[in-house]
């Protein structure tokens, strides 16, 4: 059987309703991921290509996945938050899937671009591990609270990125704590064509996390 896919909402701290969908695998899960977008001034939306290759393949992984729209993006409420606005959006995402699946399972926070920017920028107890997909690193103030945290991070590098070489991404990183990098060969920062990359590295990290 094909995953359940179920529209739901997220309500943040400062007062808005963020559009969702919740896609559950077909049996018990084993983990969960929250999954965030592009930037939303450059049309970034929850269905944006490397968001929708996570959100159908890793439901048939046992991952229940939760995707949700950055606040003034389609139906949800709001406007472009500067980046600031958006770090509260990914803590009603967080809040809303535990909700759904409880405390037990491990808890991956994703991002693409801007996406993985923000889930860099938001460390929270309920989080097991990061997995970010050509962060630019660019979109917030700092990144020194995820640079010194003890669990795992992967992130997923484009060869030839055109907003931020690898080399850039990976020097800026360099004394970052549990931080695995992988570049992906062949791919841009859209990843059109290498999307299957990114979801095999998404599910390999899981496997990690999980056994």
């Amino acid at each position: 059987m094909s995953p359940q896919v179920a529209g739901t909402s997220c309500s943040t701290t400062d007062g808005l309703v963020l559009e969702a969908e919740v896609a559950t695998p077909d049996g018990a899960p084993r983990a969960a991921a929250v999954l965030c977008h592009p930037h939303p001034q450059a049309g970034g939306t929850m269905r944006s290509i490397v968001i929708g290759a996570l959100f159908t393949a890793l439901p048939q992984a046992g991952v229940t996945c939760l995707r949700f729209n950055f606040r003034g993006v389609e139906g949800s409420d709001g406007s472009y938050g500067e980046g600031v606005g958006e770090q509260l959006d990914v803590q009603a995402a967080i809040g809303e899937l535990d909700g759904r699946v409880g405390a037990q399972l491990p808890f991956v926070l994703a991002g693409w671009s801007f996406g993985a920017d923000l889930a860099l920028a938001t460390v929270v107890d309920r989080i097991t591990s990061w997995f970010a997909v050509a962060p630019p690193l660019r979109m917030v103030p700092s990144f020194s609270a995820v640079a010194a945290d003890p669990r795992p991070k992967l992130l997923a590098l484009a060869e030839h990125d055109e907003i931020r070489e690898p080399a850039s991404v990976i020097d800026a990183t360099s004394d970052w704590s549990a931080t695995e990098i992988e570049v992906v060969k062949g791919a841009s920062h859209f990843f059109v064509g290498r999307t299957d990359r990114l979801v095999d590295l998404a599910v390999a990290h899981i496997d990690r996390l999980t056994t």
